[in-house]
């Protein structure tokens, strides 16, 4: 009886086993962003400020004011930054000239010297700012990077996505705020 009973909880387990291996083995992973249904859209966006990583200077949102504001939270141990840093970069470059959209960073949760580190890999064409103690986070509901919100001239929150977001993705965010 003993017997029986520990095969049937042995086959139990190889059951169980395979077939979290099979769900696991089966799942995709997102191409892109979401779109996260914020309670901060049509909103003005909260006050931030922070210092800017790298430099010995500060920089806030509210002297954005007028452009476009794509504010991306990121970290150097996220992979999905790591996946969407060359799109962010890509598309700093490109909207500069185009609709003036502005990326601005928010280091998430993460070392200075890792996040350093992290721009210089690859090549971080936009100013991030420090949130150290997380309060920036706080104010924006940010539970965890990669998290985006596009910010209209005006301040508002138009858009938020969580995930890696693409530089097709921000493009068409940016042109219907902007249009």
């Amino acid at each position: 009886m003993k017997r029986r009973a520990i095969s049937l909880a042995g086959a139990l387990g190889v059951l169980l086993v395979l077939s979290l291996g099979l769900f696991l083995g089966t799942r995709h992973v997102a191409p892109e962003a979401s779109s996260l249904p914020s309670p901060l859209l049509g909103q003005v966006a909260p006050a931030i400020s922070g210092s800017v990583l790298g430099a010995r200077s500060t920089a806030s949102l509210s002297n954005l004011r007028g452009h476009v504001v794509v504010l991306n939270f990121w970290a150097s141990w996220c992979g999905p930054c790591a996946k969407e840093a060359p799109e962010l970069s890509t598309f700093a470059w490109s909207q500069r000239a185009v609709n003036g959209a502005v990326v601005l960073g928010v280091l998430y949760n993460d070392s200075l010297d890792q996040a350093t580190a992290f721009t210089q890999r690859y090549g971080s064409l936009y100013t991030s700012i420090i949130d150290k103690d997380g309060l920036i986070a706080n104010k924006l509901g940010v539970i965890s990077p990669p998290t985006t919100f596009v910010i209209d001239r005006h301040g508002v929150v138009r858009a938020s996505f969580v995930g890696a977001v693409t530089a097709a993705q921000l493009s068409a965010s940016v042109d219907a705020v902007t249009s």
